[in-house]
């Protein structure tokens, strides 16, 4: 009997961090096209910052199955672009004069709801022509920190399935000892 040690992973697109991601990704792209003057250096960044959150999500997702260290390396990359993206929407806020939202404001909580919800899988593309650059920015920066919540508790499940399982050279060590425990109680 041949022995499997590795485990195809993948299966990113049905994470709700990476449906966040995406959402993330095209509001971003939106946003910049519609509220930043066109040659502005920050739309390039902005725009590829967001789209590192999603590849990388990516990315580590299909690199598990042969590497649990490349898997953490990219999932905390995805962390750290969108961190990134977070900072540039704070400082658009911010040079402008407009709010970035706080927990004293009833519209936040309304927002981190919706946020949350499926409903804004469906409803977010059309939303995005009717609602001002303060509130789309808001609503990034809330599904900017809902998404790297749940990578850090992404993060740390793959650090604790590391701990359990090891990594693929161990997995692999383990398969051929069994295998070769097996052939010799053959003979």
């Amino acid at each position: 009997m041949t022995q499997t040690f590795l485990r195809q992973k993948g299966g990113y697109r049905n994470l709700r961090v990476y449906q966040a991601a995406v959402i993330i990704y095209d509001i971003t792209f939106f946003f910049t096209q519609t509220f930043l003057q066109k040659g502005d250096r920050t739309i390039d960044q902005m725009v590829q910052a967001a789209r590192s959150g999603k590849q990388n999500i990516a990315e580590g997702s299909e690199a598990a199955t042969t590497s649990a260290e490349m898997e953490i390396k990219l999932t905390n990359v995805a962390k750290a672009s969108l961190e990134e993206l977070l900072i540039d929407y704070e400082d658009y806020l911010r040079v402008r004069g407009l709010s970035q939202w706080t927990t004293d404001n009833p519209r936040l909580g309304k927002m981190r709801e919706y946020a949350k919800s499926q409903r804004i899988v469906k409803e977010y593309a059309s939303l995005l022509p009717r609602i001002s650059d303060e509130e789309m920015a808001n609503l990034c920066i809330t599904l900017i920190h809902q998404s790297t919540y749940m990578l850090r508790k992404l993060i740390a499940r793959q650090q604790d399935m590391f701990l359990k399982e090891g990594g693929v050279r161990e997995q692999m060590t383990k398969a051929r000892l069994q295998s070769r425990k097996g052939q010799e109680g053959k003979q």
